[in-house]
């Protein structure tokens, strides 16, 4: 009797833990996704485009770097571009955009990636910033 009554109690105990209704965390808003390592990519279907319908931020005149395009390559939904600033060789990635040598770009300055190993490029970056979108002046 007492062993029925301890199960009654705790699957009644259960039930009414189970029926209260919760609070649900305050969301915050929906911001356009930064260019961010693939780490921080939300998980997407095996042989699904995980870029799509995504689109780079538009970047406004004086935003941080700015530099001359010495090359350009696309791969992976990514432009990797390596730039001439102020004497000074920088790479940046962001979501791909039309970008051509000769282009002068601006982007905004973000903390650099060291290290940085493109899969789909095959190929080590020893230092590249991963910008939310390249504004570009021909």
């Amino acid at each position: 009797m007492k062993k029925t009554l301890v199960v009654m109690l705790a699957i009644v105990a259960v039930a009414a833990a189970g029926c209260k209704k919760k609070e649900e965390a305050p969301q915050a808003p929906a911001q356009a996704p930064a260019a961010a390592p693939a780490t921080q990519m939300p998980a997407v279907a095996p042989g699904t485009d995980p870029h799509a319908g995504l689109k780079p931020q538009e970047v406004k005149p004086g935003a941080g770097h700015k530099g001359k395009v010495l090359e350009t390559m696309d791969s992976g939904g990514y432009t990797y571009a390596q730039i001439e600033e102020k004497g000074e060789k920088i790479w940046v990635a962001s979501m791909q955009t039309p970008v051509k040598v000769g282009d002068t770009i601006e982007f905004p300055d973000s903390p650099p990636m060291i290290n940085f190993q493109s899969k789909t490029l095959k190929r080590t970056f020893d230092k590249i910033i991963f910008a939310p979108g390249l504004a570009v002046n021909k």
